[in-house]
């Protein structure tokens, strides 16, 4: 009998896993990949809409699309998950799988923050970029303000990204010298595992003229006086960007999965991945790995997750463990980005040295885009 693996989320760790298992056990496994959405978007993407001008329908690849054998997508929304027996059920079908695995992600709860809903932008979902875009058009000068409203969040380079991509599109419009920027962050330093990557880019800031605070969390805005409520002083602000705070999707917290993890994230194995219920795995940012929260990251933990998979099933030793790796590409503006190679389990302490920017690495970037489509999605 062929073995069943559901995976829930086509993110990059599930589309990683069911092309993974595909490669290596098509003829052994059958994998359905369930996700509500109807196309993949790289989260990097959102920086395309954003600031040069790329529509949705441009930076979206559609699930219909994806053709691996072994594995069938559907487009389904996932609405209870019993993880002690492997039961899903979605608004359309049920499944038991042999193996399930959760990948659904991060949501996002911008009503954490008291006010941020009605006047704050934020620019990590697609239809928030194209929102900011709309906004940023009818921008004429003053002060914005970025602000990081919780820890731990999707991509820790992106507040910095958006500044830097910002202040390029403010130059463009001749609006640069009429707008006071700045970044607002609770961490010590933009990435507080790579001393190089933290200096690069809080130099790229200081050299742009944009203010930083870092150590620093803005609690609320006032809607009335457009003011960022912060314990060291308030700060009024012309136009004010989020990075919202990260949550489980709600069908994973309700699920029980979560009992345990850390800071209400689903509790995993940190070497296999694996939860405390047989058969049942969790990967990418839904997880409480020790990683930052990257499709880098659920990449190569998806590729545990299928070693693990193909292990069982054939009888073989266990795989290497998890090692937290990945490399991470960082716009600096000017068309140049950096490029950052993480490892963060495989020694005594994370390593992540920063390499760039360049141009050279910007069109690296774009071949790392091309090259997971074509694997995920077939040729």
């Amino acid at each position: 009998m062929m073995h069943t693996v559901l995976i829930l989320g086509a993110g990059f760790g599930g589309l990683e896993l069911a092309a993974s298992l595909s490669e290596s056990v098509p003829d052994e496994v059958r994998v359905t990949l369930v996700d509500q959405a109807d196309g993949f978007v790289f989260g990097f993407s959102k920086i395309d809409v954003l600031f040069r001008g790329r529509s949705v329908d441009e930076v979206r690849i559609p699930y219909a699309d994806l053709d691996r054998p072994g594995v069938e997508f559907r487009r389904e929304t996932v609405t209870s998950i019993e993880p002690r027996t492997r039961r899903v059920v979605t608004d359309r079908s049920e499944y038991q799988p042999d193996t399930l695995v959760v990948a659904l992600g991060a949501e996002y709860d911008p009503g954490a923050t008291p006010g941020f809903v009605e006047d704050g932008h934020e620019y990590y979902s697609v239809a928030g970029a194209g929102r900011l875009r709309d906004r940023l058009r009818s921008f004429t000068g003053g002060t914005i303000l970025i602000g990081v409203l919780s820890v731990p969040f999707k991509c820790p380079p992106a507040p910095y990204e958006g500044a830097l991509m910002l202040h390029d599109e403010l130059v463009r419009r001749g609006l640069r010298d009429a707008t006071d920027l700045r970044v607002i962050s609770p961490m010590p330093s933009p990435i507080p595992v790579s001393e190089s990557t933290s200096a690069a880019l809080v130099q790229a800031l200081t050299d742009r003229g944009i203010g930083y605070t870092p150590g620093s969390r803005v609690r609320a805005l006032d809607p009335a006086t457009h003011t960022a409520l912060n314990r060291t002083g308030d700060l009024r602000y012309d136009l004010f960007i989020g990075i919202p705070r990260h949550t489980v999707p709600r069908v994973v917290a309700e699920s029980g999965l979560t009992e345990g993890g850390a800071d209400g994230w689903i509790h995993v194995d940190p070497a296999t991945l694996a939860t405390p219920y047989p058969g049942v795995y969790a990967v990418g940012d839904c997880a409480d790995a020790p990683v930052p929260r990257a499709g880098v990251f659920a990449e190569n933990a998806a590729r545990t997750v299928a070693a693990n998979i193909v292990a069982a099933l054939h009888g073989g030793p266990p795989p290497d463990r998890y090692r937290g790796q990945g490399s991470c590409y960082i716009e600096f503006g000017d068309g140049l980005v950096g490029k950052v190679d993480a490892d963060f389990l495989s020694g005594p302490a994370p390593v992540a040295p920063l390499y760039g920017p360049s141009a050279e690495l910007a069109r690296e970037k774009e071949q790392f885009a091309i090259d997971r489509r074509k694997r995920w999605f077939g040729p």
